[in-house]
């Protein structure tokens, strides 16, 4: 189904449920076509395609809502699920705060190409992909005698969206996912250490595509041999590509679902300080080739600029349109697209040569945040460091803190941002943080 094909039903939808008691209407069409692969070593243990097609509507009426799907598409059976959808509906309690956006709110069109798609990706042949996938796992596979096993793993998507309004909202996207990874696991004395590589990109020709296998490998050899430290107050760097775990709580609590359910350590923290200066955090969603790019949200707001955190200080909030109208406040967006964090001067081994008795902390091992009060605890992977170098690994260690103070521990934040993510987070280090082990 085309852009245009997708644009004729929405309508056709629309006007169907509003003439059978609907008040307002909204309707999103998407198509997603992926492939998966995965190599084990040296065969290919899957190989999967997938082409799937929705149909989803969210019905307003006599203050009552209600959100539905189909992935039937032909014209028939589609008004008889709007039928059934719309007398479902009339069952549910009323709530006053359920209707679609002020208008005004609404992407009204004429932005730039954000270059989100790659149009060659659906031209690229399944051998090309296979070759990737087996040469990433072949960077890895019997280069040391105590792998027990490699698998490298290969995806892509694709995907195109036309939503529509019965109150004048008129919109599509699309884009495009490719990504490549490797895990290996290996034998040791204390173990069976494992760890992983992978790299992404919205475009297959810029798919960072070797050394993933390679540096998959040197990360499970350097996890050999974990040792537990002392308990205690310690400097903590966390490595870029796991930062993302320690900023979940900030970004669910700064939602307006959260605030509203008392589920937010930050309610009635908008103009204060949450965090130590160092600490910028920007929305983005119109960079170009961004991961998280988009012209609109998932109710249809256009998407704009604003500055999340600035210096340490709580700017805005996550709001959608029913929160917006549950707690009197400006509606944002209910959902992030490039979230941007300030960055420093220095790379991470830079960093971490100034720390005299510390932990490097490369992965995150179950653990969880209280929304209401901001505790928590998480397991964690790394180094022990002290006097700049890494001494061994450690295990069974526990990071745990309060949200509300943690980050007001941050003390510089690296220059090695992450590039092909949403969530671009650099290296991050901490001061004064409590891990428990012996």
């Amino acid at each position: 189904m085309n852009t245009n094909d997708k644009y004729t039903l929405a309508n056709l939808v629309i006007e169907h449920a509003l003439k059978n008691g609907a008040e307002q209407v909204s309707v999103v069409i998407q198509d997603n076509r992926s492939n998966n692969i995965e190599i084990r070593d040296q065969k290919i243990d899957s190989l999967k395609e997938s082409n799937q097609s929705s149909l989803n509507i969210s019905l307003y009426a006599d203050k009552r809502y209600s959100a539905h799907s189909t992935n039937r598409m032909n014209e028939k059976d589609v008004l008889k699920f709007v039928d059934e959808a719309l007398a479902a509906t009339r069952y549910l309690s009323q709530d006053e705060f359920r209707s679609l956006p002020d208008p005004e709110l609404y992407y009204k069109g004429g932005s730039s190409d954000l270059k989100t798609i790659d149009a060659n990706l659906e031209a690229v042949d399944a051998k090309r992909k296979i070759e990737l996938a087996n040469k990433a796992h072949d960077e890895a596979y019997k280069k040391d005698d105590r792998i027990i096993s490699v698998s490298s793993y290969y995806s892509d998507n694709i995907s195109n969206m036309v939503m529509v309004t019965s109150n004048g909202f008129k919109g599509d996207m699309g884009n495009t996912n490719v990504s490549l990874s490797v895990s290996v696991s290996i034998k040791s004395d204390t173990g069976r250490p494992s760890d992983y590589w992978y790299e992404n990109s919205l475009f297959f020709d810029k798919l960072k595509a070797t050394d993933i296998g390679k540096k998959a490998l040197e990360r499970a050899i350097n996890k050999i041999g974990p040792k537990k430290i002392a308990s205690g107050k310690y400097p903590v760097l966390i490595e870029n590509r796991v930062a993302g775990r320690i900023c979940g709580p900030v970004f669910q609590a700064l939602r307006g679902a959260s605030l509203y359910q008392k589920q937010s350590f930050l309610i009635g923290k908008e103009n204060k300080s949450i965090a130590s200066p160092v600490l910028t955090v920007t929305d983005d969603p119109v960079i170009p080739g961004g991961m998280g790019s988009r012209l609109f949200d998932n109710e249809g707001f256009a998407a704009v600029k604003r500055p999340v955190i600035e210096n340490g200080v709580l700017k805005s909030y996550y709001i959608d349109n029913y929160y917006g109208k549950k707690l009197a406040m400006k509606p944002t967006s209910g959902s992030s697209s490039n979230v941007i964090f300030s960055t420093g001067t220095r790379e991470m081994n830079d960093m971490l040569g100034s720390i005299k008795k510390g932990v490097l902390i490369t992965g995150f091992i179950g653990g969880n945040c209280n929304g209401s009060t901001g505790d928590f605890s998480y397991g964690i992977e790394g180094y022990f460091v002290q006097d700049g170098k890494i001494v061994h690994p450690v295990n069974e260690m526990n990071i745990t803190g309060n949200m509300n103070s943690f980050w007001f521990n941050l003390k510089e934040m690296g220059n090695d941002v992450l590039e092909n993510e949403s969530v671009k987070t650099p290296s991050m280090m901490f001061e004064n943080i409590d891990l428990s082990g012996l």
